[in-house]
């Protein structure tokens, strides 16, 4: 598993199936455990990610490593990727923000996905945010409507989405985001039950 994922990661930084690799710092590979039997799916680095090489390691990063904690789950116990390999952004006087990867970046970037979860045959998969969820289980997947809701998949015997922890950070309301925080913490929680089904 480990030189499957490791194989895949060494194609990848070559990658030129979109336009996303010339503006990108990196390639940004999913990283975790070699058998973890849980990945997480994410949308694409953001700009911290892309500088470091690493996924989730910037502030969403940090609320998502504070969420699993509370809800009794190990990082270090994971893998964690995003659907596209490239940071997507456009620039605002010096910052580079985020903008969400077209329906043909996120399908060049399929091939990479689906070697990851072929690699690792996970019994967890959880899709954080639409743009993971559509790459996993279709353009009419709705995480609105479908949150936290376990759904049939070809990739993991346990598969779901919720929100990607990029959306609490844009919440203004502190009331608001502290619900919403909890509502995310309960859906990782979905996690454990999954296991120890």
């Amino acid at each position: 598993m480990a030189d499957s994922i490791s194989k895949l990661k060494r194609e990848a930084k070559s990658c030129r199936a979109c336009p996303l690799w010339a503006s990108a710092t990196q390639t940004v590979f999913g990283e975790g455990k070699a058998n973890a039997k849980v990945m997480l799916i994410g949308e694409q680095p953001g700009n911290d990610e892309d500088l470091q090489g690493k996924p989730f390691v910037g502030p969403t990063g940090r609320l998502l490593d504070k969420a699993l904690h509370e809800a009794g789950i190990d990082r270090q116990q994971l893998y964690v990727t995003n659907a596209v390999k490239h940071f997507k952004y456009q620039l605002r006087g010096k910052r580079r923000m985020h903008k969400t990867p077209a329906q043909s970046e996120i399908a060049a970037c399929a091939q990479w996905l689906q070697g990851e979860l072929a690699a690792l045959h996970p019994k967890v998969v959880v899709c954080l945010g639409a743009t993971a969820a559509r790459a996993l289980f279709g353009s009419e997947f709705r995480v609105s409507t479908m949150r936290g809701r376990f759904v049939p998949s070809a990739h993991a015997q346990f598969a779901y989405a919720t929100l990607h922890p990029s959306a609490l950070l844009r919440l203004r309301g502190d009331a608001e985001r502290e619900q919403a925080f909890k509502q995310f913490v309960k859906d990782l929680q979905l996690i454990q039950k999954a296991l120890a089904a």
